[in-house]
């Protein structure tokens, strides 16, 4: 008899969502996984709280739409988990929201209910151009200052609404613009927010968005500014938004323009989380590329367009992911759990209707910080390239329109190119899409 064999040890029988997942061949355990889902959750979850407010602008029920924004969540980054089997999790974008109520609706004159049609299309876009791949093209065509000013100016436009928001900006008949009262309440207490999230953040605090929200919240109880609620309740009914979308201005130049900006918007922002995350988790091959971008890619189209369907703006890859990366995670188990946990998000409606504007406004200040840090990158040693990429991100907020900044920041990179006798510069893409715009600006 071979006793040797008999001596062998059997290797270690792997659960069924080590197996899936591949949790062990990462380098990770089940157990690491879920704490670092939990640790992206509670990173992102003020987006339950701040996107309803957000949209409710618009006429939305704000109700349906914090339904919307949990299951949004919960269903894209499952899809991302499976699928894709990456540790990254899904939410409405911060930004992609202000343009949707913001520009698109209150500004362009859409319903909410076209607005919702106008991210279905884009979704339905950045679905062909990920399984087609298309998208490194797309990509490529943008100039990188002009990537790095859409991001900064979104951030500034994040800024001014939330300033607005907590009336700490208002309007003047003179200078279009001034400062509101600093004595008043929920100005003082969205800037003790504001600090407080950046503190804590900055300690790195586990939740610390979330926290500082909260806490500015309770605070405004004795002073009457919130209303006590409740904290859990059966969700919300989501029939108020539910396949809401109305396609009756599809046929528009203008509402071909919202769409090719909600897709730029999303691209751009996906391309950046989807390499940021992975690089963080050590997922790229030895030539800088992410595996199974093609997977990650649809699950963002998808997400997009499930989350139009049942409600709420362009849904995609969240950045904050990379704090669940910093805790260990490694695979799609973490997204999984993430996903979980935004399903029972459902149940706190009661919290989330509880939360005031200077809140709200709190974390999109904190949220606008982060965003226009891609100012810090651009080269300002050309003037071809710096001069459009600060008139993009300078005039998305004077405009109160992501659109306009983009638009007008590749007419003014194609027109310095070439008065400055550079034309190799220029390809034939951004000429394109300058000329597209000069006939959005030229025709009412």
């Amino acid at each position: 008899m071979d006793t040797a064999r008999m001596d062998t040890p059997k290797p270690a029988r792997l659960s069924f969502l080590d197996r899936w997942f591949g949790v062990t061949a990462s380098g990770s355990t089940v157990r690491t996984e879920a704490i670092a889902g939990v640790t992206t959750f509670l990173t992102m979850v003020y987006i339950v709280f701040v996107n309803p407010t957000i949209l409710a602008s618009t006429g939305m029920d704000k109700g349906a739409v914090f339904a919307a924004t949990c299951i949004a969540a919960a269903v894209s980054t499952m899809v991302m988990a499976l699928y894709a089997k990456y540790p990254i999790a899904l939410a409405p974008g911060m930004g992609l929201n202000a343009f949707f109520a913001f520009t698109v609706v209150l500004s362009y004159h859409y319903s909410w209910q076209q607005a919702l049609a106008a991210v279905f299309c884009s979704g339905v876009l950045f679905f062909l151009i990920s399984v087609f791949r298309l998208r490194e093209y797309v990509i490529n065509a943008i100039p990188r200052n002009l990537k790095l000013a859409i991001s900064a100016g979104v951030g500034l436009f994040l800024g001014i609404i939330a300033l607005e928001q907590a009336k700490i900006v208002v309007a003047h008949p003179v200078t279009l613009v001034t400062l509101g009262s600093l004595r008043e309440p929920a100005a003082i207490l969205c800037l003790v927010g504001f600090v407080l999230i950046a503190a804590l953040n900055s300690r790195r605090l586990l939740g610390g968005t979330l926290v500082g929200i909260l806490a500015v919240t309770l605070a405004g109880l004795p002073l009457g500014l919130t209303t006590y609620g409740g904290v859990v309740a059966m969700p919300p009914s989501l029939a108020p938004t539910f396949l809401q979308l109305d396609f009756s201005r599809i046929y528009e130049t203008a509402f071909l323009a919202v769409v090719i900006s909600f897709l730029f918007i999303d691209v751009f922002d996906n391309a950046g989380t989807l390499i940021g995350v992975a690089h963080q988790a050590g997922l790229l091959d030895k030539d800088g590329r992410l595996p199974r971008m093609k997977q990650a890619l649809v699950a963002d189209s998808f997400a997009a367009m499930f989350g139009a369907l049942i409600g709420t703006s362009t849904t995609t890859s969240y950045i904050e992911s990379t704090a669940g990366v910093a805790a260990g995670g490694r695979t799609g188990l973490t997204a999984a759990v993430v996903a979980i946990l935004f399903l029972l998000a459902l149940f706190f409606a009661p919290l989330a209707g509880m939360i005031p504007a200077y809140a709200s406004a709190a974390a999109l200040l904190y949220v606008a910080c982060l965003m226009t840090r891609g100012l810090a990158e651009i080269d300002w040693d050309d003037a071809t390239e710096f001069a459009p990429a600060v008139v993009a991100a300078v005039t998305m907020p004077l405009t109160y329109s992501i659109a306009t900044g983009i638009g007008l920041g590749f007419i003014t990179f194609v027109a310095c190119k070439l008065a400055a006798g550079r034309f190799r510069e220029v390809n034939v893409a951004a000429v394109l899409l300058a000329l597209v715009f000069v006939v959005k600006f030229a025709v009412p």
